[in-house]
């Protein structure tokens, strides 16, 4: 038998291998769809590439790659009956808590070797029998971790070692005072990963990611100039902790008196708001946030669960909800049905050799699950009858885990791929940006959020105006507190809560504002101040306004309520209040007009370039420009020219090797490649013109070629790369966005004289002509696809947050479905008898028929 066995895998031996350091084992969850072991075919793990396939997908596996041996996996779940009937509410929450896992079951694991197309099998363990190499390949597999443990930020923090810095750090006392929210980059206007430097205060952004976040790398460049070595990332700062960055030890370290570093520049961190282990919050006053969780989550009320297809749960990895309530809504609209669930066999059967790095691959398996009904059945009699006769209450639901969506869709984001909890708002963004860039030359069902928005700006002296258009997902209302109907119950309740903390006695019963949602619309449509406005009419500063519209209405319109701020003691904080959202909202009298008989528009011109004190008067006619000569010579090394490596690493920013090297590969066959860098004099005199005022500089000019660098180092044209960062103001960022939302038409691109104008004139002018009507996605426009219609439309959907900051708590979401509310709380799925639509944080509308 044993040569039977030996001579039967010969031919197999060289597709078998020993899983190696850095190999994923996914033995654990098919990658296409959510069997596992415990389900009813098994699980096939593939003895070459270690992926993981149900008994519906290893067939299509094997097609594609003629892998012949896989390991199947199944096990056999036994629920242990000593458990007592009678149990105390602790069990009882313990109980309703636990999954397969839990301490109620026990298993019968059985595994062994089968060969495709034969479906031969060969039980294990089988040592004496099978040859070695194979034996060794099923203990490996067998015991090798679950493919996540490599994925998962879970023990990262046990590696970072404590910075060289953090005892010695020298903190400059120059009165620099941190506030509490408002900030940018001091070298630009980026709001976001921004890092404060904790020697001498300065707010910086960080590097540019190739995932589009990031920010110009002006932390960095800080330090080359100053030599301080630690910054902190902003929006980090916890209690616990924060994240921080040494700069001269390249990489994540710790800080010991991170308390006393931020508290030099008035951030006192152990003030903060308290999280749990879970996610939860702590704080002195927990009443109203009780009573909240009650509200939202309908405790108290014996909600009914319902199952079937689009009424399957999402389980909680741990802060995940964030994610689980935003796929249950966005696969409750039909264009991501279609997308995703609607070319399900296509998808797969065109997926990657690895589908689980594929975000096609791994939406369609998800919408699959959520849609399907075969992960949500009802329970059968004879398990309702055990409940009943143990009256116990078990919650039979179970749900999907999104673990292998959530590790694609996380990876490389600083905040998404932790397991904090996250703002539901930046991960619903985040993920309407991945699936833009996927949706290059295909439908794209992010079409139906996508709405432009008129932005009009006025120069209050001399009354011209200048209209531009941007493309947005979500509007952002704010929350007049002043506004309150309760304006009086709440000021009642200020003067007996100051009166109890002068007399120290336990603080009255808090009152929760109730704002009317018309004044939230009217505080989002008023005029607001533009800092630092420059008028090209008066060639100068002044005083401007600006107001918003909007430019076309999306067939899904999303409206996130700003709950959330940050006290004066940089104490992060949601605002207590309730708002009547409306079950129907017409906005049609927001709809802009465009520039109006009567008024004069604001010149195409741009401030004037000021230079630095000590350049006035003199003459530049040489720039040295700062380049990274280490990763100069990095590439010299392999063999480039000088010349060419110097210009590689001085158009990609100093950005490393990598993406110097990137540039190198596109920019080989240009002629002066091997040329010495040269640069324009900074006193060079522009062009000038006859009409043009003196100090004005063109609104034509040319982006910065370092920009222009990096994206054709990424195998963008250059020409398209051109137009985004024009269209995008130079923003790196918004460019990227811009260029995988705008797909390149060599035809367009040849006769576009969008080179020569002003980006946002004619970027938008084909939609706003369609206005009264629905656009097809794949109408070809020269500004993004919209779907323009009427601005009236019906609630379908809100997530809700309880907690006291999106640091912390927990989120849920109700659905509207067959016209009845559900709720989705993480894997339990519910009618819903109260939903609280006051106090929700996102609101969904789909617009309604014209008819």
């Amino acid at each position: 038998m044993a040569a039977d066995l030996g001579e039967l895998l010969v031919p197999f031996m060289p597709t078998i291998r020993v899983p190696k350091t850095g190999d994923r084992v996914y033995k654990s969850e098919c990658a296409f769809s959510f069997d596992s072991p415990e389900s009813d075919g098994g699980l096939y793990v593939c003895m070459n590439t270690f992926l993981g396939f149900g008994r519906e997908h290893v067939e299509r596996h094997y097609r594609k790659t003629g892998q012949s041996v896989y390991m199947h996996l199944k096990r056999h779940v036994k629920e242990v009956c000593s458990v007592p009937s009678h149990r105390g509410i602790r069990n009882m929450l313990l109980f309703l808590n636990r999954d397969f896992n839990g301490e109620d079951y026990e298993y019968e694991d059985e595994a062994k070797l089968v060969i495709f197309p034969d479906h031969f099998e060969i039980p294990l363990p089988n040592i004496e029998e099978l040859p070695a190499l194979v034996t060794i390949a099923c203990d490996a597999v067998l015991n090798a971790p679950s493919a996540y443990k490599k994925q998962e930020p879970e023990s990262w923090e046990e590696e970072i070692q404590v910075s060289r810095h953090a005892r010695s750090l020298r903190q400059l006392d120059n009165g620099v005072r941190i506030p509490p929210s408002g900030w940018k980059c001091q070298k630009c206007e980026m709001r976001e990963n921004l890092w404060l430097n904790l020697t001498d205060g300065s707010v910086l952004c960080g590097k540019w990611f190739f995932d589009g976040s990031g920010g110009n790398g002006h932390a960095l460049e800080h330090y080359r100039e100053t030599n301080h070595p630690l910054a902190v990332k902003l929006d980090t700062i916890t209690p616990d902790g924060a994240d921080v960055y040494s700069f001269e030890e390249e990489e994540a370290v710790l800080d010991p008196h991170i308390s006393e570093h931020l508290s030099h520049f008035g951030i006192d961190m152990l003030q903060m708001q308290r999280r749990t282990e879970n996610g939860h919050h702590t704080d002195n006053n927990p009443r109203p946030r009780v009573s909240e969780w009650e509200v939202i989550q309908e405790s108290g009320m014996k909600l009914k669960a319902v199952y079937g297809s689009g009424y399957t749960g999402i389980k909680n990895l741990g802060n995940s909800c964030y994610l689980s309530t935003v796929l249950q809504v966005l696969y409750s609209i039909p264009d991501f049905q279609r997308m995703y669930v609607g070319n399900l066999q296509r998808i797969f059967d065109y997926s990657p050799l690895d589908p689980t790095q594929d975000f096609a691959t791994q939406m369609a398996k998800l919408g699959h699950g959520l849609l399907s009904g075969q992960y949500s059945k009802p329970p059968m009699k004879s398990e309702l009858i055990e409940q009943v006769m143990k009256e116990e209450h078990k919650h039979l639901q179970r749900g999907i885990s999104p673990r292998m969506f959530k590790a694609l869709v996380s990876r490389g984001h600083p905040e998404f791929s932790s397991n904090r909890q996250q703002d539901v708002h930046e991960f619903f963004l985040h993920l309407i940006n991945l699936v833009e860039r996927n949706s290059a030359g295909s439908e794209n069902p992010s079409d139906s959020f996508r709405f432009l928005v008129e932005e009009r700006v006025q120069c209050c002296q001399s009354r011209r105006v200048r209209y531009t258009q941007r493309v947005d997902y979500c509007i952002q209302l704010p929350t007049p507190i002043e506004a309150a109907t309760n304006r009086e119950e709440l000021l009642a309740y200020e003067a007996k809560r100051k009166e109890a903390e002068e007399n120290r006695r336990a603080p009255p019963e808090p009152v929760r504002a109730r704002i009317p949602f018309t004044a939230c619309l009217q505080a989002f449509t008023e005029p607001e101040n533009v800092p630092d406005f420059w008028s090209s009419a008066l060639q100068a500063k002044s005083a401007g306004v600006k107001t918003s519209r909007f430019a076309s209405f999306p067939e899904y319109l999303v409206v996130q309520i700003k709950k959330f701020t940050f006290g004066i003691d940089w104490v992060p904080k949601k605002l207590d209040l309730a708002i009547d959202v409306p079950d129907f909202l017409d906005l049609n009298r927001l709809r802009a007009t465009g520039l109006q008989a009567g008024e004069e528009e604001l010149p195409d011109l741009m401030p004037p370039i000021v230079l630095p004190e000590d350049t006035r008067g003199k003459t530049l006619n040489i720039i040295s420009p700062e380049i990274d000569e280490r990763a100069v010579m990095q590439l010299a090394e392999m063999g480039f020219p000088l010349e060419a490596c110097r210009k590689a690493v001085y158009y990609t920013g100093n950005m490393g090797p990598e993406m110097a090297f990137n540039w190198i590969i596109a920019h080989m066959e240009e002629p002066d490649f091997a040329e010495p860098l040269t640069l324009p004099s900074m006193m060079d005199p522009l062009p000038s013109t006859s009409d043009s005022p003196v100090g004005a500089t063109p609104l034509d000019n040319s982006p910065p070629e370092e920009s222009v660098a990096i994206l054709t180092s990424m195998g963008f044209p250059r020409n398209h790369s051109i137009r985004s960062l024009k269209a995008t103001n130079n923003n790196l960022e918004r460019a990227l966005d811009w260029i995988f939302t705008h797909p390149e038409d060599e035809e367009s691109d040849a006769l576009s004289d969008m080179a020569d104008t002003e980006p946002n004139d004619n970027a938008f002018s084909n939609t706003n002509s369609h206005s009264d009507s629905t656009l097809s996605p794949d109408r070809e426009t020269s500004g993004p696809r919209v779907k323009d219609g009427p601005g009236r439309y019906e609630l379908f959907a809100f997530i809700s947050h309880m907690g006291a900051s999106t640091m912390s708590g927990h989120y849920v979401c109700h659905i509207k479905k067959e016209g009845r509310w559900v709720i989705y709380n993480d894997h339990k799925v519910c009618l819903s008898e109260r939903p609280p639509k006051d106090l929700g944080y996102v609101y969904f509308y789909h617009r309604l028929s014209s008819s």
